[in-house]
């Protein structure tokens, strides 16, 4: 089932769209300011946001650039051209105008989801590289040898390289590759990952994240 994050302050558009999205099967995730999304997000990566721009705190113009590795409609009152234009350059895949048609909001939601389906097939984060195909990773150009499951949690941290990772968000992306990591095995694969990657490159990679879980950094 897909998830779909609502950003908006808007009490009554919120409990409209998350019905709408339910009805559809999605299942539906709520942010009502700038700083509660990003809190959310920290914790949880749903498939799509829905982000109106008015919001108390920050701005979703201040919060969209922060949004990593998701697509985000923008769904705002807002009509002048050149903010539409700008908006798509730094980072939405769409941007839908308030009122709105539900059925063409549905429409641009499950374009976007398909547009975004097909996994990328190269990852890089600074001297690493990932292939998605051949399950091949490489630092500065040289072949590292890795378990299925320091793989799987390289690949996760690499997905998601503009935040940190929830331990239970890496356990249930992760998941997918390799069925033989649970919470308490987590920390020595991650372990034993962060070696590789220091004794390959003389960085270390992989951070700690007090009370969340772990990030990549240069």
């Amino acid at each position: 089932m897909k998830t779909i994050a609502i950003v908006d302050d808007d009490i009554y558009i919120g409990n409209m769209l998350e019905e709408v999205l339910m009805k559809e099967g999605y299942g539906v995730l709520r942010a009502y300011s700038g700083t509660e999304a990003l809190m959310l997000l920290s914790k949880r990566m749903p498939d799509l946001v829905l982000l109106d721009l008015m919001l108390p705190g920050l701005s979703g113009e201040q919060i969209l650039p922060k949004i990593k590795n998701i697509p985000v409609i923008v769904v705002s009152a807002k009509v002048d051209l050149d903010n539409k234009v700008d908006l798509l350059y730094r980072g939405a895949v769409d941007y839908i105008t308030k009122p709105f048609n539900t059925k063409e909001l549905l429409a641009r939601i499950a374009v976007a989801l398909r547009n975004t389906a097909v996994p990328q097939k190269i990852l890089h984060f600074d001297a690493i590289t990932l292939n998605t195909v051949n399950f091949a990773v490489s630092v500065n150009d040289a072949e590292l040898k890795l378990t299925r499951t320091e793989y799987a949690i390289l690949k996760c941290l690499m997905m998601n390289s503009g935040g940190a990772v929830s331990k239970s968000q890496l356990l249930d992306h992760i998941s997918i590759d390799t069925p033989d990591c649970t919470e308490s095995s987590l920390k020595i694969h991650v372990s034993n990952l962060r070696k590789k990657l220091r004794d390959a490159s003389g960085k270390d990679y992989i951070e700690a994240v007090w009370g969340i879980g772990f990030k990549l950094a240069k």
